[in-house]
């Protein structure tokens, strides 16, 4: 029998980039968890994007994650909390999926699978981390939620675009660390919350589509424009969790590994080699700034203040709507308008070629799947597959079926 999902608040840090957390809030709005609050902590822009909605709205204008958390954990009024990233996307049966383990009193975090740009392929799946921040993947059922007890001299990690914890356990050892503004902040927090000994549940189901949108730190195509905050967040970590004698290696390694990064990017053609220098140097100083910055101690955050804001959900009708490439306007107006009577749409377009698939959710609300009918899906698939059009269909629904259908 399937575990009851547990009441949530729902976290969203965003900050300059009020068109995403639209999109974002516009994904939530179809989630089919029965109870669960959304927090939006935000700066103007997104304030006033969440405005008349039934939101908790926390104002937060600064260039830290973890301080920015924080203030969404304090407002929170459910026992779990998850968090997902103003430019990813929830799959509908997301909240669900990734709070249902939580019905085990022995756990206290868990993440889920994160698909990437093209809606198919994913960015993220399993991985567990090391004292140096290091990430290692892990093997997982890939159906089915696994628990998993924290590792030797490591933790559980878990993606900040789609994670989730026991309240209690967050608060209690005071939320993220906001010495670390950016970069290893959860993977901190997963560290911490080991030494509790409780378990971290990884659900394959609980899925969210991340879009990587540009920021004061990175470009649209994800090339950098600073490295410091990367540099500086490392060394705070470095010196809270790695062994003393290891860290001049670690530090070496970052250097390397993001030296080599910039010079794939040059050869991409995304980064002309004389950025290359000045980003190495905002690195280096950026490391400089984490081994002098003060790493204070970090009280528990209390009780929410805020009654819980309940989020309206109710049954949703899924729909599907299908066509060839050439009736994509009637289609997607078609898609649209189920969309405003209250149905979650999945919208599938065919081409006559091979072309791969591509999964968006469209900012008017329905998920649209586009490709060739000939061509793959799943990235497993071979190059060509003499579909016809309706047992091309039926394969799509039932690829999406674990995330989208009832």
């Amino acid at each position: 029998m399937t575990p009851t999902p547990v009441r949530a608040s729902v976290i969203v840090v965003s900050r300059h980039r009020p068109d995403h957390l639209a999109i974002c809030l516009r994904g939530l709005a179809q989630l089919d968890h029965p109870e669960f609050e959304v927090i939006v902590v935000a700066d103007p822009e997104g304030l006033a994007i969440a405005e008349g909605l039934p939101v908790k709205r926390v104002a937060f204008d600064e260039a830290n994650i973890s301080v920015a958390r924080n203030a969404g954990i304090a407002t929170a009024a459910a026992p779990v909390i998850a968090f997902i990233d103003d430019d990813a996307v929830p799959e509908p049966a997301w909240l669900c999926r990734l709070t249902a383990p939580f019905a085990d009193p022995r756990v206290v975090a868990a993440g889920g699978f994160v698909r990437g740009r093209n809606g198919i392929s994913y960015q993220w799946k399993a991985s567990q981390t090391d004292r140096l921040g290091i990430s290692h993947a892990l093997s997982v059922d890939e159906v089915q939620a696994t628990l998993l007890p924290p590792p030797p001299n490591g933790a559980i990690r878990t993606e900040g675009t789609n994670c989730a914890f026991r309240r209690d356990a967050v608060a209690t050892i005071g939320g993220f660390d906001t010495a670390l503004r950016f970069f290893l902040d959860e993977t901190e927090l997963n560290l911490r919350l080991a030494e509790t000994g409780g378990l971290t549940a990884i659900v394959p189901g609980a899925q969210v589509h991340h879009g990587f949108a540009a920021s004061a730190r990175r470009k649209a195509d994800r090339t950098p424009t600073d490295l410091h905050e990367i540099g500086a967040s490392s060394a705070v970590f470095w010196r809270k969790h790695a062994p003393a004698k290891a860290i001049p290696e670690a530090r070496a390694a970052l250097m390397e590994a993001q030296r080599a990064r910039l010079e794939n990017y040059v050869a991409d053609g995304r980064m002309s080699r004389s950025e290359v220098g000045p980003l190495l140097h905002s690195l280096t100083e950026g490391l400089d700034a984490g081994e002098a910055r003060a790493i204070e101690p970090l009280p528990a955050i209390g009780p929410s203040p805020d009654a819980f804001l309940p989020f309206p959900v109710g049954p949703r009708p899924r729909r599907i709507v299908a066509g060839r490439i050439w009736q994509a306007r009637a289609k997607r107006a078609e898609a649209a308008g189920a969309v405003t009577q209250g149905a979650v749409v999945s919208l599938f377009l065919f081409a006559p070629s091979i072309r791969r698939h591509r999964v968006r959710f469209h900012p008017d609300g329905y998920w649209e799947q586009s490709g060739g009918l000939w061509g793959k899906s799943d990235r497993g698939q071979p190059a060509f597959f003499p579909w016809r059009f309706a047992a091309r269909l039926r394969r799509e629904i039932a690829r999406i079926a674990p995330f989208r259908a009832r």
